[in-house]
């Protein structure tokens, strides 16, 4: 007994360390996520894909939901806050079966990256998979709503040594091509990497991690 009380005032300071280092590490997991959806915000997803895209699989999505701001619009701000938080759930979910994960990058716009094998048939992944599990009916709080992407998709085997900047500007491109012409989604085209800068996007060109690195 007299043991434990003196084993006591050396135990207690090393559980209140233990104790203090678990909240921060929650609190610093809580900055890193975004509250509505549960993913990842963008920096946080621009380190791990600095790492992610050097496997030789690797692919970069982004995404953008058709007619949200309608939605927000015709059915309040609530039903949106509920098809952000559905359309995150499903993305997760389809990338964790790809091996990747996905982040909200803000609004609603989304970013993911995922290994997909050479011989992959993308068309029945991204039209019939991945389109169509983001699209399934939800409850948006009393009323039904089917929520409709257009997706880009820039692989880094398409693209040999290139930086994350320049698969985020291909999927940017990729991704916007298909919103024009009304498609589930579009790969990013090698041929038009150089001429195609009128659609890029400044935010994605200056993703804040990205300049760090390449500075």
């Amino acid at each position: 007994m007299n043991l434990i009380l003196q084993a006591l005032p050396i135990a207690a300071p090393t559980v209140g360390w233990a104790t203090h280092a678990l909240v921060l590490a929650r609190r610093l997991r809580a900055a890193r996520t975004d509250p509505l959806t549960g993913l990842m915000g963008r920096e946080e997803f621009t380190t791990r894909a600095l790492r992610g895209i050097r496997h030789p699989h690797a692919a970069v999505l982004l995404l953008d939901l058709n007619g949200f701001k309608q939605i927000n619009d015709t059915h309040g701000h609530a039903a949106g806050d509920r098809v952000l938080a559905a359309v995150g759930r499903r993305l997760a979910a389809w990338c964790g079966t790809h091996g990747g994960f996905a982040a909200r990058l803000g609004g609603d716009e989304f970013s993911a990256l995922v290994r997909l094998a050479p011989d992959t048939d993308l068309d029945a992944e991204l039209t019939y998979g991945l389109s169509a599990f983001l699209s399934a009916p939800l409850d948006a709080g009393g009323v039904t709503l089917a929520p409709r992407a257009s997706i880009g998709l820039c692989r880094s085997a398409q693209r040999p040594g290139a930086s994350l900047s320049d698969l985020l500007r291909g999927a940017d491109e990729a991704m916007y091509a298909a919103k024009r012409h009304g498609h589930h989604w579009r790969p990013a085209d090698p041929e038009l990497a150089q001429g195609a800068a009128a659609v890029r996007r400044a935010h994605l060109t200056l993703l804040p991690s990205v300049r760090r690195s390449a500075s």
